[in-house]
């Protein structure tokens, strides 16, 4: 832009013509990007928005390990026996009367790894509580005391807080988190590690809705050459053409439609086509990457392109056996310990493999592995299948 400025030249006030310059360029304006990548807030509402609500990779890979994880059949045990009925048993199966074990139990793990972090309350007046109740952990804040622990937690709900004290045991909370390495109160989520590939993965697909509605092509430009290659557009000219164009080329509608170019006005591609940009590769790795990021199989989602294992079969069985048994297994453990100090004895809560169908063909080579061992006795044969020793009249020694 020219700026006029004031001489002062023998006590008069010169003005200096601004110096303009014939430019063959003149006309043309010149844009580009900022350059910076616009990445999605890393808070957990976002983060949920963004990867669960609005992808669908991230909705099934979520549901399909929380509903698995959920599914798996439950034992409770001590080092004697193992319970048909216990109290601790009984609420499980019914944690409070608005949810049932599937219900809590889904909810659980869909929180854990949305968040990283999970939370149940015990509601009860002694011994071993009357209800359970998932907490929504993005409400929930950690409280730490002096020496770095957690005292309290503070669950805020429209405006107001709810302090649980947890300086007792057992505590009223049972806060269960994934591993972070560099935060002492907060577990790190999955969803936090598949944010980027949920970013593209999105993008792609917002992309790809506004290439469809602008008639499937890539963006461009109309260029204004006048009669003589020089001079502008007049206003009500580059009006009525703006009208034109919105009213009769955009659109899915209007999708193949030859445009026709008046005098002067040559079209200019500004885009890559889908295909230079190979772009359904981008959205099929960015998929990848977040099933990769929860621990499901690609194959089991659908996921194109993807042949790591040989069959479904063996892509359930590798799913059950590195991601869902081990969160159960995790998840089963951290509430046993927690109930134990309300029932006053040690528990052990944990799946039962063999009702698990997926594993089933590795359950029935175990079994027989192990029977087929005559050197090892039966308590040591239950030990090595998990289950509790025989009492001593069914004992063999």
């Amino acid at each position: 832009m020219a700026l006029d400025f004031l001489k002062r030249k023998g006590g008069r006030q010169e003005v200096s013509v601004p110096e303009t310059k014939a430019s063959a360029a003149g006309p043309v304006v010149a844009w580009h990007t900022s350059g910076r990548v616009a990445w999605s807030p890393r808070d957990t509402v976002s983060l949920t928005r963004q990867g669960f609500s609005g992808n669908p990779v991230g909705f099934r890979s979520v549901k399909l390990i929380a509903e698995a994880a959920a599914a798996l059949p439950l034992v409770l045990q001590d080092q004697a026996q193992r319970f048909d009925t216990h109290p601790v048993l009984s609420l499980v199966r019914r944690p409070n009367p608005a949810q049932g074990r599937a219900d809590l139990l889904e909810a659980l793990f869909a929180q854990l790894l949305l968040s990283g972090n999970a939370y149940v309350e015990a509601v009860g007046d002694g011994g071993v509580p009357a209800e359970l109740h998932v907490l929504r952990s993005d409400r929930m804040s950690v409280v730490p005391g002096a020496d770095g622990w957690p005292v309290a937690y503070e669950y805020a709900v429209g405006g107001r807080k709810h302090r649980f004290d947890a300086s007792g045991r057992p505590a009223p909370i049972c806060h269960i988190r994934a591993f972070h390495p560099q935060d002492d109160h907060y577990g790190f989520a999955p969803l936090q590690a598949a944010a980027m590939a949920v970013d593209v993965h999105n993008a792609a697909s917002r992309w790809s809705k506004a290439l469809l509605d602008n008639a499937a092509r890539p963006s461009g430009a109309l260029v204004w050459k006048g009669g003589d290659g020089q001079g502008a557009m007049a206003d009500d000219q580059f009006r009525r053409l703006s009208e034109e164009i919105e009213s009769h080329y955009q659109g899915a509608k209007n999708a193949g439609r030859p445009m026709v170019l008046e005098g002067g006005l040559d079209w200019k591609p500004m885009g890559f086509s889908p295909s230079d940009m190979e772009f359904q590769k981008t959205k099929d790795a960015a998929a990848r990457e977040i099933a990769l990021a929860f621990g499901v199989p690609p194959m089991l989602l659908g996921i194109q392109g993807d042949s790591t294992y040989a069959n479904y079969q063996e892509a359930n069985r590798a799913f059950y056996r590195l991601t869902v048994l081990p969160l159960v297994s995790r998840v089963s453990a951290a509430l046993a310990d927690w109930l134990s100090g309300f029932a006053g004895e040690a528990l052990e809560l944990k799946p039962d493999l063999d009702q698990v169908p997926a594993l089933a063909a590795e359950r029935d080579a175990q079994w027989a592995r192990v029977a087929r061992a005559d050197f090892l006795t039966d308590a040591e044969k239950r030990a090595l299948l998990g289950l509790p020793a025989l009492s001593e009249e069914g004992s063999d020694e």
